[in-house]
């Protein structure tokens, strides 16, 4: 039994404990431990998340099963197009993978995104991350090639996008 709801500042530590469980499965076999620590206290420092969801900058929604939080995703139009939606995370906690969770907020998002009466929903995903099959099984696409600077490291990475019909 599941539960998806949106997140509220109050779940804040729950995002970063299941990012910090996820990661380091998920990018120790691709990026070296320091980029790891680095990446994760940039983008799951408490400030920022709370500012991400306290000024709507991504809406957070967080799947519970049993009572447990064990995965979230966070979308929200992009900046540069507002036409188009990004799935800017989707982390289920290891022991949770291959329940369909990812899947289902995959889901949860396109319906929310259709509602907002958009289309389009990118997504990044580093060139070495396996899940990369896992979104071309979720109907997405690569259209291009990114790399972004992040502190002294860079995010090599696939975009990503899915037609929502």
């Amino acid at each position: 039994m599941y539960i998806i709801r949106e997140a509220v500042i109050a779940d804040t530590e729950t995002i970063r404990r299941i990012a910090h469980e996820t990661w380091w499965p998920t990018y120790g076999p691709i990026l070296s431990p320091e980029q790891i620590t680095y990446m994760l206290g940039l983008l799951y420092s408490s400030e920022k998340i709370h500012q991400q969801i306290d000024h709507n900058e991504q809406t957070f929604l967080l799947l519970t099963e049993n009572d447990e939080p064990v995965a979230f995703a966070a979308y929200s139009p992009r900046d540069e197009d507002p036409e188009i939606y990004k799935l800017h995370k989707l982390y289920c906690l290891p022991k949770t993978q291959g329940k369909g969770f990812g899947k289902i907020l995959i889901e949860t998002v396109a319906d929310k995104v259709r509602l907002a009466g958009k289309s389009t929903l990118d997504l990044n995903v580093n060139r070495f991350n396996k899940a990369r099959s896992f979104y071309e099984k979720m109907g997405f696409e690569v259209v291009y090639e990114e790399d972004i600077p992040i502190g002294p490291y860079w995010m090599n990475d696939f975009v990503m996008r899915k037609q929502l019909v």
